[in-house]
């Protein structure tokens, strides 16, 4: 068995929360759809960053943060970038609860967890679909949430990967052992049919941006996913 010599005893949180991605809303109407989620009862709104380098895409930036930060809802800026110690800085000033980047775009991923607490952020870490939860066992101890990625990043409503079911189940284990105060979130694929598998296996933070906002009832959207994940 493992032993780990940076955990954090203590209590982990109760029920799944839901954060609203907001690549998956309208992007002309970012502040209106966040209201709307807000108002549906989501538990946080998930913003994807992304470079154009790391990822295919570009998407979003701290002002974008900064302009959602009056909506009352915890903000996670998800910096899909290379370098994001350049960055994470910017994001913690505009007003982001969770600062997460990915474990495979900086070589000094202890450091920069360490940085964005004493910015007065929250570290996340987040995993691709192909890097191995071994590559961040030692980094646990330092987290406020793991991020698992269901997709390759980049992209809006792609289909959820089931292969991803026992990573997501072998980093519950990890954490519930280590650091059960941390967060578990999941992006990519994540609706009501996908939700219960997911939830069994251990998450406690659904990121859903497609399933949410594709139609215009999102209060709807919020609750489908919430009695998916009460099964």
């Amino acid at each position: 068995m493992t032993s780990y010599t940076n955990c954090r005893p203590g209590r982990g949180t109760d029920g799944v929360r839901i954060a609203a991605s907001l690549l998956g809303a309208d992007h002309g109407r970012l502040h209106a759809a966040a209201v709307a989620a807000r108002r549906a009862g989501v538990d946080f709104l998930h913003v994807d960053v992304m470079d154009g380098s790391f990822v295919p895409n570009l998407a979003f930036g701290p002002g974008v943060v900064g302009a959602l930060r009056d909506v009352g809802v915890p903000l996670i800026a998800h910096l899909m970038v290379q370098a994001p110690e350049r960055h994470v800085a910017a994001f913690a000033a505009a007003g982001a609860a969770y600062v997460t980047f990915h474990l495979e775009t900086t070589a000094h991923p202890h450091r920069l967890l360490g940085e964005i607490r004493r910015l007065g952020a929250r570290p996340g870490l987040a995993l691709n679909p192909g890097t191995p939860l071994a590559a961040a066992e030692e980094l646990l101890g330092e987290l406020d949430l793991l991020l698992i990625m269901t997709v390759n990043p980049g992209f809006g409503g792609q289909r959820f990967l089931p292969a991803m079911l026992p990573k997501i189940r072998a980093a519950a284990s990890k954490l519930r052992a280590c650091n059960p105060q941390a967060a578990l979130e999941v992006d990519g694929g994540v609706g009501p049919d996908t939700a219960p598998a997911i939830v069994e296996a251990g998450a406690t933070v659904l990121a859903a941006g497609s399933s949410l906002f594709a139609l215009d009832d999102v209060a709807a959207a919020v609750d489908d996913l919430r009695q998916a994940t009460d099964r």
